[in-house]
């Protein structure tokens, strides 16, 4: 075998994180997994760190080996999703040295004081502004998930999750949808995220039926039925979630 070079040999000795393949999939995600529910603006959130302050945390999670990014459209309102493609452009990370994980279903509000509203279908349907900008119909996916790479600044997501079941749309419409987008090369793997376990072999076994695409993690709530103890035997890998937001 031939000297490595000085990059690779740098590369490897700076890499402190392990690398792990995502379920039965041949996508690899470093552990730890950087969850950015934590960054954003504080005009919707007090807790959260800022940009100027998550910036430069971001980089340094990339020089460690922290290479897989968790974030959600409604996680600050989208500001999440901003400041990681902020990261991105501000310190010239190559896009194909990253693994980027989002999810929608919520609404990501025109007016940040409006956040409480941005899970609560009663609200959202009657609402000429929201009615299909929320949810999971083939109209409300495609919809969030340009307004989410737009925000990232990117042409595709590695993992895009369903945040949450929509019991109100059929789930063939969901999977069918994911699986186009799939196809489209705007998404590479798909995923669930806090749901039961039954809602997610359901989703799991309508895709499998038709042929579709099927999810390769789940994200569980704290529950003895939840996805985290229940998603294993569907070929997807174990559960993560930073924050229940």
């Amino acid at each position: 075998m031939a000297t490595p070079s000085k990059e690779f040999t740098a590369g490897l000795e700076s890499s402190k994180a392990e690398y792990v393949q995502l379920g039965k999939s041949g996508l690899r995600v470093s552990v730890p997994i950087l969850g950015a529910m934590s960054f954003g603006s504080r005009k919707t959130l007090p807790w959260v760190i800022e940009e100027d302050e998550a910036l430069p945390l971001l980089k340094a999670a990339y020089d460690l080996g922290l290479n897989t990014w968790d974030t959600a459209n409604v996680y600050s309102n989208g500001v999440s999703e901003e400041i990681i493609g902020k990261a991105i452009k501000k310190y010239s990370l190559p896009r194909s040295k990253l693994v980027l994980l989002t999810k929608l279903n919520g609404a990501v509000m025109e007016q940040p004081s409006d956040r409480g509203a941005m899970l609560d279908g009663k609200l959202l349907q009657a609402n000429k502004d929201y009615v299909n900008n929320y949810g999971l119909s083939r109209s409300a996916i495609f919809k969030a998930l340009d307004e989410s790479l737009r925000r990232l600044d990117t042409p595709y997501v590695d993992l895009l999750q369903i945040h949450r079941f929509d019991a109100s749309v059929p789930m063939e419409e969901t999977m069918e949808a994911l699986h186009d987008l799939v196809k489209s090369g705007k998404v590479r793997y798909i995923g669930a995220s806090s749901m039961w376990a039954t809602q997610f072999a359901a989703l799991q076994f309508v895709a499998e039926k038709h042929g579709w695409t099927k999810f390769v993690n789940g994200g569980g709530i704290d529950s003895v039925g939840a996805v985290g103890g229940g998603c294993v035997g569907e070929g997807a890998g174990g559960a993560w979630e930073d924050g229940e937001e």
